[in-house]
């Protein structure tokens, strides 16, 4: 069945971005910043505190980056930090929960009683 879609969010987008998940160490590293908050954390530190460290978390940092869920930025000379594009996480999630139970009899029910 085709579903035709007026989402924020290609299928296509979607279905990069969720890729780029694919690895648990991909997905620790996300969870680790969005614990972070905005301010983020220097690559140093998330290497310590996810265990991914050098040359596999500059790897995974590229791959998340890629996928708009995650932004660099350069403080001072050396420090890199790494903070997570929060929207892009939203609108992940709205993409999957927008049409939350649409198909379902209780929510066709609702619409008519509405």
């Amino acid at each position: 069945m085709k579903i035709d879609s007026t989402d924020d969010i290609s299928l296509t987008i979607a279905a990069s971005t969720f890729a780029a998940l694919g690895s648990e160490q991909r997905l620790s590293v996300l969870r680790c910043l969005v614990r972070a908050g905005h301010d983020g954390l220097s690559i140093g530190e998330l290497g310590q505190r996810t265990g991914v460290t050098g040359s596999t978390l500059t790897h995974h940092m590229k791959i998340l980056a890629q996928a708009g869920l995650v932004v660099q930025q350069k403080q001072g000379r050396s420090i890199i930090c790494a903070a997570v594009a929060y929207d892009e996480i939203r609108n992940l999630s709205n993409f999957l929960l927008k049409e939350c139970c649409a198909d379902s009899a209780d929510a066709n029910e609702d619409q008519n009683n509405g």
